[in-house]
């Protein structure tokens, strides 16, 4: 029997209760021993000349396969540093938790994406704005559509001018509209449409509406574009949409929800997640 281990910190775990009851089912079902363990209890290191990781302070038998769902690279690489094989990996949570880096990461490869400033400092400098209003100002690694600001005018910038660290500066696409393309493996699972009448947000939890979304050619071949950039497990692909009807990369979401799909469709995701790594390990 595969042995797992499946990874939060304690604060999402409070939130995800179902979520995990449903990995932890689906994991029985597929005989694969899978353990909960919080990310809070574990800690990591250089030990007696080799790297450990420890629960409670105390030794733990490592499993074949470890489910991150936290943000931690450095920890994820520790897990595969010893011999874990991780979903998702190191290198995915590095680059894809840190937009600045995704679309570093994916421009030589021509990926459309909106035309985007790199900002870090310790204060947000109105000299460093080339775009006109509006633009869009983003926190790197902010999520769930989080840390995400509309500048119309120079009363907005007075309002953020106390942010301190990386940011994103970027033209605006068409608001409140984009598509989610659900990835396991290298296979597309699904694509919905989430729109917003009432915010250029349109995530789902944010209160936009979605709808189960029918991708083109063309959309098909720039996703597997992408996918083949990377080694993923399980990851969400977002693209908003340019004014020609084209679809512009906005981020890849490594610790994927899937609200959206479960609440759209029967298609039991996590089961099929757990299926693509019992094969791959």
């Amino acid at each position: 029997m595969k042995t797992g281990w499946l990874i939060y910190n304690s604060i999402d775990a409070e939130s995800n209760k179902a979520y995990i009851q449903w990995m932890l089912d689906e994991a029985k079902r597929a005989d694969i021993k899978l353990e909960f363990l919080l990310r809070d209890r574990l800690t990591i290191g250089h030990l007696n000349l080799s790297l450990t990781v420890l629960y409670d302070g105390e030794p733990i038998s490592y499993p074949d396969f470890a489910i991150v769902r936290t943000i931690d690279p450095l920890f994820t690489r520790q897990l595969e540093m010893i011999g874990i094989r991780t979903f998702n990996s190191s290198i995915v949570s590095e680059i894809c938790n840190n937009k600045a880096k995704t679309h570093q990461f994916l421009s030589p490869l021509g990926i459309p994406m909106a035309d985007t400033i790199f900002y870090h400092g310790e204060k947000l400098d109105q000299l460093a704005f080339p775009f006109p209003y509006p633009f869009i100002v983003k926190e790197v690694h902010g999520r769930g559509g989080k840390r995400v600001y509309m500048i119309k005018s120079e009363d907005d910038i007075r309002k953020i001018e106390h942010l301190r660290g990386t940011w994103l500066l970027q033209k605006p696409a068409v608001f409140g509209k984009d598509i989610r393309i659900f990835v396991i493996g290298q296979k597309i699972i699904a694509a919905v449409l989430r729109q917003s009448d009432i915010d250029f947000k349109s995530n789902y939890t944010l209160g936009g509406r979605a709808a189960i979304y029918k991708l083109s050619k063309s959309e098909i071949a720039l996703a597997e574009k992408i996918i083949a950039a990377f080694d993923f497990g399980m990851v969400g692909i977002d693209f908003v949409f340019h004014e020609d009807g084209s679809l512009l990369l906005n981020e890849i979401e490594d610790v994927v929800g899937s609200r959206t799909l479960s609440a759209l469709t029967d298609l039991n995701i996590v089961r099929e997640y757990l299926t693509f790594i019992k094969k791959t390990i």
